[in-house]
């Protein structure tokens, strides 16, 4: 079968995997606004939003339910949460579909399915029950929606979390962050950890990437101002946001929301449509992490090269400096928090431990 028509095959199926969705207003003339990421689309009669997945039939908003893009067990690190509850594992899954389309993602297969005849995801169906059984089966401590923006299937994640905090499970986003204060008040009951990309500080690389800067800096302070466990990640790419200027920015920014946000800098390799760049190396990551120190950040690691980066993948005390969690990569060779206190001064690390 042709890309364009197993394209266009996704498309036609979608009806199948919706039901009406919450986050929406009505408007005149048939159209509806949708409130799931910044975007705020208007959406005529019979079309769909930016995302391609949330669509107006009949004047109401038809969102995803009821399947899944993928699943899968990993390491809670690799989210990356550091702070959550370290050497346990996280249930991951996704849907179709993203409100922005960078030209590096790296999952793309799902997140453009909708944009690109390449790509090639696949609805399987699925039910709440279904994933959160999954998770108890193979005794993760959370549930992580991912692999596409968690933000526009807001309806089908709530629906797994309230089923996943039943059974005693933690709940997490990984989000561009793009989101509106309608959405945040949506998710806010049943969701723990929020982990964002900050990709860049510079409003021109986001509008390359189909979104504003603005919505994504009032989404970090609004998720940090409702008590969300939030960790922050940049992938720091050679030529569009490796300059120390903008660096330093971001590290600024995140400290004037609160300096115990830990700040994940990590490393960039050529995936999707962004090629000729060069992989980031470690010492532009260490550059990364002295701007972090300087702006006052009390957790910075950096990521995607294992033991390459002089020990800043390891948790340590803020107050005495004593080592707390030792890692390499997404593995945690020894944990000494006690009680979420360093055992050594007593400090207490802020995060998730239990």
């Amino acid at each position: 079968m042709a890309n364009t028509e197993n394209m266009e095959l996704i498309r036609s199926s979608l009806s199948r995997f919706t039901r009406e969705g919450a986050l929406y207003e009505t408007l005149e003339g048939e159209k509806i606004r949708c409130f799931a990421c910044g975007h705020r689309c208007v959406i005529p009669e019979g079309r769909p939003g930016v995302c391609r997945v949330r669509y107006n039939e009949d004047g109401r908003l038809m969102v995803p339910f009821g399947y899944t893009a993928g699943v899968q067990c990993d390491p809670i690190e690799k989210k990356p949460f550091f702070h959550a509850m370290p050497g346990t594992n996280a249930l991951s899954f996704g849907m179709l579909g993203c409100d922005l389309h960078c030209a590096y993602c790296q999952n793309w297969v799902t997140s453009q399915t909708l944009r690109d005849a390449d790509a090639s995801g696949r609805m399987v169906p699925m039910t709440a029950e279904e994933i959160v059984d999954l998770a108890v089966r193979t005794g993760a401590s959370t549930v992580t929606s991912t692999y596409n923006e968690p933000l526009i299937t807001a309806e089908w994640s709530m629906e797994v979390f309230r089923l996943a905090r039943e059974r005693g499970l933690k709940t997490s986003y990984v989000s561009n962050g793009n989101g509106t204060p309608e959405v945040i008040d949506y998710i806010e009951p049943w969701t723990d950890l929020y982990k964002v990309d900050l990709k860049s500080f510079q409003d021109k690389n986001y509008r390359k990437l189909g979104g504003t800067l603005q919505a994504v800096l009032d989404t970090i302070q609004r998720l940090h101002e409702r008590g969300f466990w939030v960790e922050i990640v940049t992938l720091v790419i050679p030529s569009f946001n490796d300059g120390d200027e903008e660096l330093g920015k971001i590290a600024r920014f995140i400290a004037s929301v609160d300096p115990a946000i830990p700040w994940h800098v990590t490393a960039f390799h050529e995936d999707y449509k962004m090629s000729g760049m060069g992989a980031t190396q470690a010492r532009t990551l260490i550059r990364a992490a002295e701007r972090g120190r300087e702006a006052g950040l009390k957790f910075v690691y950096l990521g995607n090269l294992p033991g390459r980066v002089e020990g800043w993948e390891n948790t340590n005390c803020h107050a005495c400096d004593a080592m707390l969690i030792e890692r390499t990569g997404f593995h945690v060779h020894q944990n000494r928090l006690t009680k979420g206190r360093c055992p050594d001064c007593g400090e207490a690390i802020p995060g998730v431990w239990t």
